[in-house]
């Protein structure tokens, strides 16, 4: 009969407790929700605006070697600065479609300078975007040989 009573006494004892969360747990899980929360969503709003800087820094290098490759192939160098916008497609390009509105965004600088080989220049090709507020630029350079003009 002892162990009857026994038996009956625990399964009383665990059914009391199995009952649910009391208020004090249901709060403080609550509180975690609450900061957790934020920080996840901010998490993702950064991971989202990485995104998009990752497209604009590889579509400004592809833009920058297309210049870079116009630059090569150029048989003159004339030293100083030209800039434009990407309206004309690049040479060698089949127009398959609107080419008028293809890069927009960007804008393109070339700074031709000497080196101290004469026959050596040194292309520095810029692409600029505008990034909300922020001005950003990628730059890329190479170095060319111009042929000496003077015989």
């Amino acid at each position: 009969m002892r162990s009857l009573l026994n038996n009956t006494t625990i399964s009383r004892s665990r059914l009391a407790c199995a009952h649910g969360f009391t208020l004090l747990e249901v709060l403080i899980a609550m509180a975690i929700l609450a900061l957790a929360l934020p920080i996840l969503l901010g998490l993702r709003n950064w991971d989202l605006n990485l995104h998009s800087k990752a497209g604009d820094i590889t579509a400004a290098t592809l833009l920058a070697q297309e210049k870079l490759i116009e630059a090569e192939l150029s048989p003159v160098f004339p030293l100083g600065e030209t800039s434009g916008a990407f309206q004309n497609p690049p040479l060698g390009y089949q127009v398959l479609g609107d080419t008028e509105n293809r890069a927009e965004k960007y804008h393109w600088k070339r700074i031709v300078t000497t080196t101290p080989l004469p026959s050596v220049r040194e292309v520095k090709i810029q692409i600029l975007w505008e990034d909300g507020a922020a001005n950003e630029q990628l730059e890329v350079s190479t170095y060319v040989f111009a042929p000496p003009t003077e015989f």
